[in-house]
């Protein structure tokens, strides 16, 4: 199922140009127009999917598959020392667009900081009591 009013759905199928750098019957692969760094692409379904919840469980297993494909190419080409796979679920969690997709972010050795935080601490029993309220909701 498509979107109308989807603007991921409309570049994954082609209704709006993009920098494409992979295209199969399920996903088309993209430059950011707005890159954290070089290379910066998004991994986009064809179908629409709101968010990682509400993903198609084959679509869900070759995401992985194809960033992998990418990042690996990313590596080889612009130099870049490794990449993120980042994907966003959520307002509060950073997604703007509400279509399911995933980017992958080339890292280059001393570029900006990203995607990183604090560790927190937690003691063991608030963490068996959040395990226990995850577990029980699976």
């Amino acid at each position: 199922m498509r979107e109308d009013n989807c603007i991921f759905c409309k570049i994954a199928n082609g209704e709006i140009p993009s920098e494409t750098l992979y295209e199969d019957d399920t996903f088309r692969v993209i430059l950011d127009l707005g890159p954290a760094s070089k290379g910066h692409a998004l991994i986009l379904p064809k179908q629409h999917y709101k968010d990682i919840c509400d993903l198609d469980g084959k679509v869900a297993s070759n995401v992985l598959l194809l960033a992998s494909k990418i990042g690996g190419a990313m590596k080889k080409t612009l130099g870049c020392a490794g990449f993120n796979v980042v994907q966003n679920n959520g307002k509060e969690a950073g997604q703007t667009v509400f279509h399911f997709h995933v980017h992958l972010i080339p890292r280059y050795e001393d570029g900006p900081e990203m995607v990183s935080w604090v560790p927190g601490k937690v003691s063991p029993e608030e963490l068996s009591q959040t395990g226990a309220a995850i577990k029980s909701a699976l």
